[in-house]
């Protein structure tokens, strides 16, 4: 089930960022405060912040995404995190298919998702390939010397 994001869900967020391995403390303190941003905001911000639970309403994890500022339909995937141990259940899955779905209601076409070139995020990159999302653009050392920034892009329009 995915809901919007309530009070409650902000500890179990802190938890599997933190849990993940992958993400360094700077990129934690930011998705934490997206996360409370949307709280603060009653989800009615920017950045709205969906949260998925299994069938034993068992928090598995969470979306964030936003339109791009200055554009007229172009949206980002800012975080989509899932529990250690939920993963390969379909959760991420479900919480992509509610995003593209939320989006195309508003009149997005197309999503873009950035991520780093580097190992640990090596699973993210398989995940968004298989969810058809393409990839678009490279920027070299664009985090760090040796670690790329790569521009995912799916057009939603397209069936």
């Amino acid at each position: 089930m995915i809901a919007p994001i309530a009070n409650h869900d902000r500890e179990k967020i802190s938890e599997i960022l933190n849990n993940t391995g992958v993400f360094n403390t700077q990129e934690i303190t930011v998705a934490m405060e997206m996360v409370d941003e949307a709280l603060a905001k009653n989800n009615g911000g920017d950045c709205p912040v969906f949260c998925c639970h299994d069938d034993e309403n068992r928090f598995v994890g969470y979306i964030c995404f936003g339109a791009v500022p200055m554009t007229d339909f172009a949206y980002d995937l800012y975080w989509i995190v899932v529990d250690k141990n939920a993963r390969r259940k379909g959760a991420a899955t479900e919480l992509v298919r509610f995003m593209e779905k939320r989006i195309a209601e508003l009149g997005g076409e197309k999503i873009y998702v950035d991520t780093s070139s580097t190992s640990p995020y090596e699973a993210a990159r398989a995940f968004y390939k298989r969810q058809g999302y393409s990839a678009v653009c490279v920027l070299d050392d664009f985090y760090r010397k040796g670690d790329n920034k790569i521009i995912f892009m799916k057009d939603i329009t397209i069936k």
